[in-house]
């Protein structure tokens, strides 16, 4: 079942509001890619499907919060909540780039990855949310009894506006992140010439389809760290999981350690400097030129033990 009505001046504000009744955790919710339906081409997620329990699809959910509408479960969410939330996503037929959103209130907790290559909108939870999270940062909620979400790529290329971080500094063209989470997909889809530092170590893709601006990690990165990355720079000062730059066009990924196994897997361009790493033929070792040293002092590291991979 399904409630679709307007709310004036209440804990959601006045934006129109979905409610969704569910009695367990359920993946996916406004998620604005299906579970990434170009490659599962239906399988595994429709937007035709209905929420178990509910009347209304998936697809009504997000196309609601494409209108600016606001999303209220009534129960606990489940993985992937919001996955490129704010993401008009070329796939379906959209620009590629980022449109205004509604948000999304959550009565109870939420599962993993909430929050994925988010770009835009609120998310606010009543309980608890389950790391690693996605592309999220707190900021101090205006809604008694709930805490409140925005998007680190939002904030980058927006700005803060009068919201109030928590456990993170924004000033001028840094973005620093200190908030003792694990989070997915840090700096998704940045745009902007803005440096974002994340303290601590991340999960799943991290700057996945950047453009411009760094996103540098003080820490270890999971997988598929720079996956299509379309510009700018990522550094990870630790090592890399498995498929660092897989699908990577262009851009720099610096790893102050290893850069995993498959290495640059169908790597159209850019580049990658790394102490080690196993890469994925035809990319290989090569050796440092000056202006690679000159890059990786620059940015304030020894350029030492470092190798090229192209």
């Amino acid at each position: 079942m399904f409630k679709i009505f307007g709310r004036k001046s209440d804990e959601v504000g006045e934006k129109e509001l979905l409610e969704i009744e569910v009695t367990e955790g359920v993946d996916c919710l406004g998620d604005f890619t299906f579970n990434f339906h170009w490659q599962h081409k239906g399988d595994k997620l429709d937007p035709s499907w209905k929420i178990p329990g509910n009347d209304l699809t998936f697809g009504e959910v997000v196309e609601h919060l494409k209108n600016k509408g606001n999303v209220r479960i009534n129960g606990n969410a489940g993985h992937r909540l919001a996955s490129s939330m704010g993401v008009d996503l070329q796939y379906f037929a959209g620009s590629g780039g980022d449109i205004p959103v509604g948000d999304i209130y959550v009565e109870g907790d939420v599962d993993t990855r909430m929050g994925i290559s988010m770009t835009r909108g609120s998310i606010y939870v009543k309980g608890n949310v389950k790391e690693p999270m996605g592309n999220l940062v707190e900021v101090r909620s205006q809604k008694k009894g709930y805490r409140r979400f925005r998007s680190i790529t939002d904030i980058a290329t927006n700005g803060l506006g009068s919201d109030k971080l928590v456990g993170c500094q924004f000033a001028g063209k840094k973005f620093i992140i200190d908030d003792g989470t694990v989070k997915d997909t840090v700096g998704a889809r940045l745009d902007v010439e803005m440096e974002i530092v994340k303290k601590g170590d991340v999960d799943l893709s991290t700057g996945i389809l950047m453009r411009h601006g760094t996103t540098r990690i003080n820490g270890n990165a999971g997988k598929n760290t720079g996956a299509l990355l379309n510009g700018g720079t990522i550094i990870i000062n630790g090592d890399t999981d498995d498929f660092t730059a897989i699908d990577m066009i262009k851009g720099i990924i610096i790893v102050n350690g290893n850069a995993g196994k498959f290495l640059a897997a169908n790597k159209k361009n850019g580049m990658i400097l790394a102490k080690n790493g196993s890469p994925i033929p035809p990319a290989s070792e090569k050796p440092l030129q000056s202006e690679d040293q000159q890059l990786l002092i620059a940015q304030g590291l020894n350029p030492r033990g470092f190798k090229k991979f192209e």
